[in-house]
């Protein structure tokens, strides 16, 4: 028997609380009670890894539906047995043993999740249930209390080429300091890159989190995102639609040349092969896709009105015979 933990009362959310109230208490909270703060003071500490515990289970959705399906009449300090059907729910956590001897989470935890920790403190490859652990979404995958998340802001120029980037990162267990980071060319809106050992640090050891920057690209003047191909206008005049023209059209690597056809309507897309945004997982590129935009003319020269109503007069003709 161990005792329960009620993990919404320890981060002081709601049960229906979503994942970002979850988060803004936890960061709250983590400051409040952090060791760094609190020096000497084995309570917070204690607190401290509490409250890690408690967001690691409600951060991630599979964790919290399991933790969930306890129930909601248990109080904390309860005596707790986990039923049966609870054995063999495996995770790998990665290194979370900077809280000291030990696992860094309780009997309570462990007795819901199986996890196993080696004499030193660290987590040894165990297995749960008869099978190996794994990491939920894959080897890397991130799930320290440690991690941290943050957003950066690319040009499309950026994304096309990739780029370095220079940053000052800090939090509350490391002081201000710059770093480089390389993004590869072709990320998306979206994706995380990952920076090893620049979240976090644990309050007793020298242990790290990883540092996660999501990945948001600014609106660009000339085109908008389909997939991997960009999407620009260029605008032709009625004549040029009818016996075709060149036009000049952006692209990330400067303008060129292409040939509008004779006919050309209103809103026809015209592709540039290979000139879009790189995949980051293969060689090729997307197109660039040029949508073309008729205008009619509002202001007209003398000779261009009479040039149109003598078109306008060719056509009526036409049209009675």
């Amino acid at each position: 028997m161990v005792k329960y933990k009620d993990y919404y009362q320890i981060l002081n959310v709601p049960r229906s609380a979503t994942e970002k109230e979850i988060k803004t208490s936890y960061r709250k909270l983590a400051r409040q009670f952090h060791p760094d703060t609190n020096k000497g003071d084995k309570a917070s500490e204690e607190k401290f890894k509490e409250i890690a515990e408690a967001y690691e289970v409600l951060k991630d959705p599979e964790k919290r539906k399991r933790y969930d399906q306890l129930g909601s009449n248990w109080k904390s300090g309860d005596q707790f047995k986990p039923p049966p059907d609870f054995s063999g729910f495996n995770f790998d956590f990665g290194d979370l043993s900077g809280f000291g001897k030990g696992s860094a989470f309780s009997d309570f935890f462990e007795a819901i999740f199986g996890q196993s920790f080696s004499q030193e403190g660290g987590p040894r490859a165990g297995t749960a249930g008869g099978r190996q652990q794994q990491r939920p979404g894959g080897p890397g995958a991130g799930r320290s209390p440690l991690d941290q998340e943050a957003e950066i802001e690319l040009t499309l120029e950026e994304v096309a080429k990739g780029t370095v980037r220079t940053l000052q990162i800090s939090g509350p267990q490391v002081k201000t300091k710059t770093i480089e980071v390389k993004i590869p060319a072709g990320v998306r809106q979206g994706s995380k890159i990952r920076v090893p050992g620049e979240g976090a640090k644990s309050p007793v050891n020298n242990a790290s989190g990883d540092l996660y920057l999501r990945v948001k690209i600014k609106a660009h003047p000339e085109f908008s995102m389909e997939g991997d191909n960009l999407v620009c206008n260029v605008t032709i005049s009625p004549a040029q639609a009818v016996v075709g023209t060149e036009a000049s059209v952006p692209t990330l690597d400067g303008p060129v040349k292409i040939r509008i056809p004779a006919g050309t309507q209103n809103g026809r897309m015209l592709r540039l092969r290979g000139r879009g945004l790189p995949k980051l997982k293969a060689a090729d590129r997307g197109d660039i896709l040029v949508r073309t935009k008729i205008m009619i003319p509002t202001e007209l020269t003398d000779r261009e009105k009479a040039l149109y109503e003598e078109l306008a007069k060719i056509e009526k003709d036409g049209n009675h015979k």
